[in-house]
Order: structure tokens, then C-alpha cells, then sequence
């Protein structure tokens, strides 16, 4: 899923070896820039408190419904948000290592069988807020929604979930079984598909506030007819939409989760109370959690700073690093939050002037060279980064990155891009690069784009951020040495992604060139870095519309390879020299500040927010 600025054991994949091996690094793994712990204590566990957490700059929670569209499909409304309240079937992050949480999972670990055609999954017993039993009927809700609705869904990829589920059923209350279309990897099919659903309590089951919340046991609910799961949806979605209502609606206070809405406003202040009713392991020990909205990196670490305990859980922004010992001085722990995600900005393929460009790799070589990553890090990112070469995350520590998303295949060079650009009908015409030899020829500027085309274009970035600033700035300066001018535009994170939507070159929306939310890709609710919700053919979180037939060929093959590894380096190689994105250094998810009388705190690779655990201590 889209971040802010600052996303199996053995039983499951006992069918290869190769996917236990992956598994078992997988669940070793470590940060590759500054080391992450847990923050607990030894000292005396002080039983409720209230724990505020810092909401990343201008990304504040926006959509409570989980089948959510790409324009709301970020961190800070799923895993920091959503996920409080509504329990995924699996549940993914132990402690800091990316791995399957079988104890907070409202599943046991699903069972693959018929050549690993079909799926069984056993519930465990959970309850809904409402007193209802979390049910096998409450995931065959989910999947009728989205089956009737997949197109609307961000995590929709065609032919993956919920196209490969030939049937789906509920034999007993505590039972679902999924027939498949084919046989899948285990590690890929739960890692990214089973991990995609949230089961959905049958109060939901309805089209509006004047209809009575529904029996969980009666027949012919409008979920079971497509036109009804559509009507269902449609209603979810509007009621979702309407921001003041979260914290009173009779539909979205029904939770299965640790946590329960008490207040919510619509700049983003979340107040959440524990649900009395949640039946997991852990239940919460703190009397309330608070998420607190900041327009800019600066004004929280302006309200940390000034003391008071008005932040328990905030970050130090990398530009006041050099104030590092006086936060520590204020009673807060310093600890880096690694996420396994990588960093880019997406162009629009489908943009109806500069679509055309966008679509030939020459251009794209010619823009990713005036990314300067090492000086990027090291000055503006102070060294709390790691390079993206790939969509394959180098950091934390994980077995998916090959040799080749290790290295830069197109490493700082304004002369490299200004080369790409005059071996390719362009010339430079009142400092501005102008296509002067259109056509399709290798020497000509590609098919569909216009002579006398000026390199003209227009990025926005997500505004709060210095670094993320300064990066822009230094990345037009560089595109101006080559030739091509960078109008620079910046807007809040939430207002950036959703302009950076999938569109068709005939609409009005269609008309944004690039697009820059200042955080990337965190690899959940798809935890498997195949990248088939990013880059294949009309994938919901597709933003740019890249469009490959190799690399669905490659994709398709992470999905089912006897040999999931070499299927995987065969795609990230493929990704490395294709660029459908503008890579850009992955920082640290945020340099957290806890504070020192606050234990309990791990920091999920999946950037899942877990405060049920959290205490104060004295």
C-alpha cells in the first residue's frame, strides 16, 4: 500500500523447500541501516494512561471501510487506522521480523491441499462488538462484496484474487474452503491473497441506516445477489466517505478488533477506547490511544520539543537530527522504524501530451539518471535511507532482493541524460529539449510523440516534508542542467495520491504528468514483493497505467513457479532496466521518538500499529 512520508510457517509451505527456506530467512530478518528494538521495560507496569501517536505529516486516516479504493490505500488508513478495529484474517509482522502472525491472526494456519487447488481455513472464536461470533458467514460477506465490486478495489489485480477462486463456501460456521483455478505457490497465494481479506461483520449487510442491522442467520441478504453486494458497497463506501460520522455510526462501531472509535474529526484526530468485547490475546492495557494529526514534519516535532508528554509516540524529522540528545533528554527513545517497502514517484502513461513519452524507456533512462540516490541520502536523508534500484525492497534484511536491485544500473549523470535525449530526435531550443524528430526509428523520439514537444513538465509532491522537499528541488535543478523543466507543485500526502489515480487518456482526470507522495510502496496486505498490484496490466494500484506483456509474463510466474525464488529475481531483474517508476531513496519510515515510560512498543515491518500491547510504567 501507498506509505506517508513518515505498507507461513513450515505447515503452509511444507509442498517445497525452497519456499521453507525463504520463509526461514525471511523470519531472521534485520535492518540494513540503523538498528530497530523493542521498547520494553523492566521497570513497574502501570495499568491504563492515554498514548498519543504522531500521524505522519498532512497523512491523516480518510477511509474506515476496508475494501478500499487506491485513491485511500495508504498506511495511515489500514494498518494504522482500520486495522485498530477490523482484524484481517491474517495477520502479518512479528515483532520487527516480516512473517506471519499466527497468534494475532483471526485464523489458524490455512491448509493447502488437492495439488494446492483448494484452501481450507478454520476461524478461530472471535467476537464482534455486538455480541455476533465472528463467523465463516462474515468471510464469504467479504468475498460476495468483492466479487461484485473487484474493479473498485485498489488491491485488484486481473486474474489474480478474487478471479483464481473458482468457488468459495462455508461448510460449518468456523470453515471456509476455496477452490482454485489452479495450483498457486502457498507462500504467494497466502502472503498476498489470503492476507487481502477482513471479514466483515453482517450488520454491514445492508443499503442504509433506516433498515434494522440484519440477523447473521437469515437467508437471501442483499450480499448474495451481485446486484445487491453492489448496492451493499455502494452504500458502505458513501457512508465512508462522510468523515464526521465514524465515531457515531451504528455501522463502523460494530468492531472485532482491540480497539473501538470514541471520537474522530475531520483533520484527522482519532480518539480510540478498548473494546471490552475483543477476544484475542493480548487486550488492551491503555484507557485510551490517540492519533494526533501534524500539517508539516516541523510542527510535530515543535509540539514534541516543548515537553509536556503531548506526544508518547512521535518522530525526529532528519533535518533536527542535531537535536537528538535534547529529545533524549526529554525522556524519549530514539529508534528508527524500518519498513519493507521501497520509494519511487510514478509518471501518468495515459497522460494524453506526455503519455507517449512517458512509454519509451529511453525517456525514463534519461529521468532516472538525474536521480542523485547516494548524495540524496547521505545529505538530505542524513544516512537514514537505502537506495530503490527495483521494486524488491532492500531493507529490512530479506531473501527477495537479488545482486541487481543491490546495484544502480543508471547512476547520476546529467551528460547520460542528455545524451538519451539527442540520440533520440531531441534538441535543445531556448534551453528547453524539443522533439524534433518524431517517429518511430531508433534515432526518433517514439511513437505518438508530437514534433515540437517541449520537455515542459509538471511534478507535485506531498508537502511537510524538508527532505522530501529538498529532493525536489535538487532533482529540478538537475532536470533544467539536462534540458528538461521540472515545474514543481506540492499539496498534502492524502490529496497527492489520490490525484495520482489510474485514468484513461480521455479523462478530465488525466491530465496530472507525475506524481510524488514522498513514501512509496510498504508490501501489505500484499506481503510478497511479486508486484502484480503495482505494475501488471490494470492492477487497481497500477497509478501510472505501466502496461508490459513481459512483465506479466514474469509476474504470472512469481505466482506459480516450482522455484518461487528464481520466478522472483527473473521479475525484479526485468524491473531494474525497464524503470516503470522513477526510483528514489527508501527512507526509514519514520526516526521514532518513544517515550522511556512507555513499553510494550515493537515496530512492525508491515508498519502495523499493535498499542493493545503498549503500557505505561513507572
Amino acid at each position: 500500500m501507498k506509505k506517508t512520508s513518515r505498507r507461513k510457517t513450515a505447515a503452509i509451505i511444507g509442498t517445497t523447500a525452497a519456499a521453507a527456506m525463504l520463509l526461514a530467512a525471511c523470519g531472521s530478518s534485520s535492518t540494513s541501516t540503523k538498528s530497530t528494538s523493542s521498547t520494553t521495560s523492566t521497570a513497574t507496569k502501570v495499568k491504563g494512561g492515554v498514548a498519543y501517536f504522531a500521524e505522519g505529516p498532512g497523512a491523516n486516516p480518510n477511509y474506515i471501510f476496508p475494501l478500499t479504493p487506491s485513491t485511500d490505500f495508504s498506511v495511515d488508513n489500514l494498518s494504522q487506522f482500520q486495522a485498530l478495529m477490523y482484524r484481517p484474517l491474517y495477520f502479518f509482522g512479528v515483532g520487527n521480523k516480516a512473517e506471519l502472525n499466527t497468534s494475532l491472526s483471526l485464523a489458524n494456519t490455512p491448509v493447502y491441499s488437492n495439488n494446492d487447488k483448494t484452501v481450507t481455513i478454520t476461524l478461530k472464536k472471535y467476537k464482534w462488538s455486538d455480541g455476533e461470533s465472528v463467523t465463516s458467514r462474515d468471510v464469504i460477506f467479504w468475498m460476495n462484496l468483492l466479487k461484485a465490486n473487484k474493479t473498485d478495489w485498489a488491491a485488484y489485480v486481473p486474474g489474480d484474487f478474487p478471479d483464481n477462486v473458482v468457488s468459495y463456501s462455508a461448510p460449518n460456521a468456523s470453515t471456509v474452503v476455496f477452490q482454485l483455478n489452479k495450483s498457486y505457490s502457498p507462500t504467494w497465494f497466502t502472503y498476498n491473497e489470503l492476507s487481502q481479506i477482513t471479514p466483515l461483520p453482517m450488520a454491514w449487510d445492508r443499503t442504509s441506516l433506516n433498515q434494522p442491522a440484519p440477523s447473521p442467520t437469515a437467508a437471501n441478504l442483499p450480499d448474495t445477489t451481485t446486484s445487491g453486494a453492489q448496492a451493499v458497497y455502494k452504500f458502505l463506501s458513501g457512508q465512508a466517505g462522510d468523515l464526521s460520522t465514524y465515531a457515531t455510526s451504528p455501522i463502523w462501531s460494530v468492531v472485532d478488533g482491540p480497539w473501538k472509535l470514541q471520537s474522530f474529526t475531520t483533520a484527522g484526530k482519532a480518539v480510540f477506547v478498548p473494546n471490552t468485547d475483543y477476544s484475542g490475546p493480548v487486550k488492551p492495557s491503555l484507557s485510551e490511544f490517540v492519533e494526533l494529526p501534524f500539517i508539516s514534519s516541523s510542527s510535530e516535532f515543535n509540539v514534541l520539543r516543548a515537553g509536556n508528554n503531548a506526544i508518547t509516540y512521535g518522530y525526529l524529522p532528519v533535518t533536527d537530527l542535531s537535536q537528538k540528545s535534547y529529545v533524549e533528554s526529554l525522556g524519549y527513545k530514539v529508534e528508527p522504524w524500518i519498513d519493507l517497502g521501497f520509494d519511487y514517484w510514478v509518471e501518468n502513461y495515459n497522460n494524453p501530451t506526455y503519455g507517449p513519452l512517458f512509454k519509451q524507456l529511453y525517456f525514463r533512462q534519461a529521468l532516472q539518471h538525474l536521480v542523485d540516490q547516494p548524495a540524496w541520502i547521505s545529505t538530505f536523508l542524513k544516512g537514514y535511507a537505502v537506495p530503490s534500484y527495483s521494486p524488491v525492497p532492500l531493507a529490512p534484511a530479506n531473501p527477495f532482493a537479488d545482486a541487481n536491485s543491490k546495484s544502480n544500473p543508471y547512476p547520476y549523470s546529467v551528460s547520460a541524460a542528455k545524451n538519451l535525449l539527442t540520440s533520440h530526435g531531441f534538441k535543445m531550443v531556448n534551453g528547453v529539449m524539443t522533439c524534433e524528430s518524431p517517429g518511430s526509428a531508433a534515432t526518433d523520439c517514439g511513437a505518438g510523440v508530437s514534433k515540437g514537444l517541449a520537455l515542459n513538465l509538471n511534478l507535485q509532491y506531498a508537502s511537510g516534508n524538508t527532505a522530501t522537499e529538498q529532493e525536489m528541488a535538487a532533482y529540478a535543478s538537475a532536470a533544467k542542467q539536462a534540458g528538461i523543466t521540472i515545474n514543481l507543485t506540492s499539496a498534502t500526502f492524502d490529496t497527492v495520491i489520490t490525484n495520482a489515480a489510474p485514468c484513461t487518456s480521455s479523462q478530465a482526470s488525466c491530465k496530472w504528468e507525475m506524481e510524488n507522495w514522498a513514501g512509496g510502496w510498504e508490501y501489505s496486505p500484499d506481503n510478497y514483493p511479486s508486484g502484480g498490484e503495482l505494475f501488471g496490466s490494470g492492477s487497481g494500484s497500477n497509478f501510472g497505467s505501466y502496461s508490459s506483456n513481459t512483465a506479466n509474463t514474469l509476474i504470472a510466474a512469481t505466482h506459480t513457479s516450482s522455484d518461487p525464488q528464481a520466478a522472483l529475481d527473473a521479475y525484479q531483474n526485468y524491473m531494474v532496466k525497464q524503470l516503470p517508476v522513477i526510483y528514489q531513496p527508501s527512507p526509514d519510515y519514520s526516526i521514532s521518538l518513544v517515550s522511556s515510560k512507555l513499553g510494550g512498543v515493537t515496530q512492525n515491518p508491515y508498519l502495523n500499529l499493535t498499542p493493545e500491547n503498549w503500557y505505561f510504567t513507572k
